[in-house]
């Protein structure tokens, strides 16, 4: 690689290919976004609906997970230096959604105690294998990728629908990241696609679960969040405004697109899936 290879922003980029990251942080300037893009003068109360208040509530919840997912992350892949790197890079990020929710729910009268927040904190056991930790941030990125285009376009009050606009862009390119680093494991340990496939069965296998995030399996039981706004409300109110479905089959879609490309399966349904986790099955058996 030409040391002076340039992003399309002109920068120079790192002439190391163990530093997926540096190309990451790189692009990730230049399409990135702050605060002050946020047209808080705009803000426009009377377009502040109830179920909006309960929406960013749930939005603040999940996104407060954030700091544990880090540490967790960071813990699982102590010896990955450029893995890490992106992580602390995703995690920057994950936090300004968190704040940009805070001020608008402030902005619109309400707020969340912080011992809510802070029960969040509590951290996450490692992964069945690194591999299905990174395919189950895959997930949780397009989900949120998803929800947040979809309520961003039914809100009239635009302040709302600007930050949403602006995390779901982030949340889009973090999962293609996560992806990049999901198929590195895969690469390095061709054992663990069973895991993936798995993963993917476990939180979008079944119909039950529909419009439901990673996030409230693992914290969704917090006595904390007893009586409090989480996820589950974010998503329900996701449901409601996809009257037709149009975004989840979206999400569904590019779901099964990744998970093909990862691991070698053709992932159109979920009968796909179940087939693909009997013939991994069947193979780890004839290699046992």
């Amino acid at each position: 690689m030409n040391s002076r290879t340039e992003s399309a922003a002109g920068v120079p980029l790192l002439a190391d290919e163990r530093m997926h990251s540096a190309r990451v942080f790189a692009g990730y300037q230049h399409a990135t976004w702050e605060l002050h893009h946020i047209p808080w003068d705009e803000f426009r109360p009377d377009l502040v609906a109830p179920e909006h208040i309960v929406f960013a509530k749930g939005a603040i919840v999940g996104e407060s997970n954030v700091i544990a997912a880090t540490h967790g992350l960071l813990n699982e892949f102590a010896e990955d230096y450029d893995f890490s790197q992106f992580a602390s890079i995703w995690g920057y990020q994950e936090i300004q959604h968190h704040i940009a929710f805070q001020t608008w729910l402030q902005l619109a009268g309400h707020r969340i105690d912080h011992r809510t927040i802070a029960a969040m904190r509590e951290a996450y056991p490692p992964g069945v294998s690194r591999a299905a930790t990174l395919a189950t941030n895959v997930i949780c990125e397009v989900l949120a990728t998803h929800a947040y285009k979809c309520v961003a376009r039914s809100l009239r009050e635009p302040v709302l629908a600007a930050i949403l606009n602006k995390a779901s862009g982030d949340e889009a390119r973090h999962a293609r990241e996560f992806v990049h680093y999901t198929a590195r494991e895969l690469a390095a340990h061709p054992e663990d696609r069973a895991s993936v496939v798995e993963t993917l069965y476990i939180y979008m296998g079944t119909t039950r679960d529909l419009y439901r995030h990673p996030v409230s399996r693992f914290k969704g039981n917090l006595p904390e969040l007893a009586d409090h706004e989480t996820i589950d409300e974010m998503f329900a109110y996701f449901a409601e405004v996809d009257e037709d479905g149009r975004e989840w089959a979206k999400c569904c879609e590019q779901l099964f697109k990744y998970f093909s490309t990862l691991t070698g399966h053709r992932l159109t349904k979920m009968a796909d899936v179940r087939r693909a986790i009997a013939e991994e099955s069947s193979r780890d058996r004839v290699s046992a």
